[in-house]
């Protein structure tokens, strides 16, 4: 194709993501509403034990509020479009092998993804009661909404890169960055990292929630491990069949020359 019909092509696709997206939104401002009152769930539970409550700081805060958890939602509603247009455009420029690298790190990422924020989304509500418990009770816990929303959204999008982190561990060994025993070598970095990030994000007095929390993620970084192994072997077989490879002899050269 020539570059006018990949800017053609590009607009397209750009076209077709965007209105996804505006689509998205549109259902977004209907499910703010419930979005919110899910989010405010952990607020309600504190405020049995002490004054607890969200605060709109101007006249305009509640609007602003539900049009930041549209734009959320939308965003959320259109990925899977947006995804498809992005790979749509990309994946006729790639290799054959490329293509399949490609398609297989976001089949896997994708589903990785959505289960780290759904485990983000089951967390938080003993994050905001733990955080919230070191005020003492005779204290008012009175929130800013857009502050309190953007703090749940972070916790929820770490959670889900966190849950994607082996598959761009596998995606560094396949680019030659790390290799598959230095990642095994580091076992030991990743349980520490592994267990602090699930203390923090399962504060609760419950350990259980934590290792619920930690365990998938040492076994799909034990998953990354053996996938960056396999690799690793793969490719000295490859470089070792390469080698031995014979190579063209003397009379070879001759006969070939007769030949021609």
């Amino acid at each position: 194709m020539p570059a006018a019909a990949h800017l053609l092509e590009l607009r397209s696709r750009l076209v077709r993501a965007g209105l996804a997206v505006v689509v998205g939104v549109v259902v977004g401002w209907f499910l703010s509403g419930t979005v919110l009152d899910l989010v405010r769930a952990p607020i309600e539970a504190l405020a049995t034990s002490r004054e607890a409550t969200l605060n709109y700081a101007s006249v305009s805060s509640a609007f602003d509020l539900r049009l930041r958890i549209a734009l959320y939602c939308g965003v959320a509603l259109a990925g899977p479009v947006v995804l498809w247009q992005a790979l749509a455009f990309a994946l006729p420029g790639l290799t054959r092998t490329e293509r399949r690298w490609v398609v297989g790190f976001t089949v896997t990422a994708v589903p990785l993804f959505a289960a780290g924020c759904a485990a983000g989304s089951s967390v938080f509500p003993h994050i905001v009661s733990v955080l919230a418990g070191f005020a003492p009770v005779e204290d008012s816990t009175v929130l800013d909404a857009a502050y309190y929303v953007d703090f749940v959204v972070k916790l929820v999008l770490v959670s889900g890169v966190a849950f994607v982190s082996p598959v761009f561990v596998v995606l560094l060994n396949v680019i030659g960055v790390l290799s598959g025993r230095t990642i095994v070598r580091s076992w030991r970095v990743v349980i520490v990292a592994v267990v602090v990030f699930s203390a923090v994000a399962t504060p609760s007095a419950d350990v259980a929630s934590m290792f619920l929390l930690a365990v998938p993620l040492c076994l799909l970084f034990a998953c990354a491990a053996g996938v960056a192994l396999v690799h690793d072997r793969a490719a000295a077989r490859r470089a070792a069949a390469t080698t031995r490879a014979p190579a063209p002899t003397r009379a070879d050269d001759t006969r070939s020359v007769v030949g021609g």
